[in-house]
């Protein structure tokens, strides 16, 4: 049988909606052609040994990176309330007039913006568009649709509470290369034009501390930067001209993670100075980096 999805595994273009897949079974091409969306789902990248498959029903490998969320009685799989969200901004998506989108006037116009602004440089993927769509969905829509969308909020604050309850979490999962740092700048822009032309709005901030893994990324985020002369902004036609004063406003902190690392803090006696005689102990975690990285920067409460 010809190798169909080997020699031509992609369906979709990046820049339209993923409306076709091909099929598989216990994670195996089947070379058949499905004409909707791939579901969301949990797909083992081990390929199977060819004389010992896995029988169906057999207990799955937990994957849960030693955090212990999941355990063989207990899965802890996101992916049927991640298929749900989908289906939701699926709907909203293609609701034609921007009147019934239930978003602010200036989210509607960056979001005709994303979709058909006719891009001079490099046009947002689908992917891309649809990670803030889902951000904005979430935190504009979902509150206005009543019962229907409490239980995704109810779903991911649950999921905040049992892992860190002091700080609520909302994860965009792209591919590694799908463009995460033009996501964050349309984040930025969403919130930051809100914020500044709805003050009084709790939805919205215009200051954000970004927090990378190592040193090169960090130095990578600039774009990320509103006065940067290489700023995604401006670069890649993210906002409409008319909106770039608005982003200039945004208070923007780039930091290493090594920043979280408590440090320790000389105390020296009032009769003896002397560094040699001080006595060295690390700060709690009421008085973290984090904490000054938004005061040194004048971004909290912005």
């Amino acid at each position: 049988m010809t190798q169909h999805f080997f020699e031509h595994p992609i369906l979709n273009s990046p820049y339209g909606y993923p409306a076709r897949h091909w099929e598989l079974v216990d994670g195996q091409p089947t070379n058949k052609i499905l004409e909707t969306r791939r579901r969301s789902e949990l797909i083992t990248p081990v390929p199977q040994p060819k004389k010992r498959r896995q029988k169906r029903g057999q207990k799955e490998m937990v994957f849960d990176e030693g955090k212990g969320l999941s355990t063989e009685e207990q899965q802890y799989n996101p992916t049927p309330i991640i298929n749900e969200i989908r289906s939701y901004v699926d709907s909203w998506r293609n609701l034609p007039n921007p009147n019934e989108w239930q978003v602010t006037p200036e989210t509607a116009r960056l979001l005709q913006h994303w979709r058909h602004h006719p891009f001079q440089s490099q046009r947002p993927f689908f992917c891309q568009v649809e990670a803030i769509e889902t951000a904005i969905w979430l935190t504009e829509v979902a509150p206005k649709i009543g019962k229907r969308a409490e239980k995704f909020w109810a779903h991911i604050e649950g999921a905040n509470a049992q892992a860190n309850p002091e700080l609520l979490r909302l994860a965009l999962k792209l591919a590694t290369g799908a463009g995460k740092t033009t996501v964050m700048a349309m984040l930025i822009a969403w919130q930051t034009v809100n914020a500044v032309r709805h003050p009084g709005s709790k939805h919205f901030s215009r200051g954000f501390l970004i927090i990378a893994p190592g040193i090169t990324i960090r130095d990578r985020l600039r774009v990320l930067m509103p006065n940067d002369p290489d700023s995604y902004y401006k670069s890649r036609e993210l906002v409409p001209s008319d909106m770039i004063a608005d982003i200039d406003r945004a208070k923007i902190v780039i930091t290493n993670y090594h920043a979280f690392k408590l440090r320790e803090r000389m105390e020296v006696s009032k009769g003896d100075p002397t560094p040699l005689n001080a006595a060295t102990n690390k700060e709690t975690n009421g008085c973290i980096q984090g904490d000054r990285e938004c005061r040194e920067n004048d971004i909290a409460q912005k």
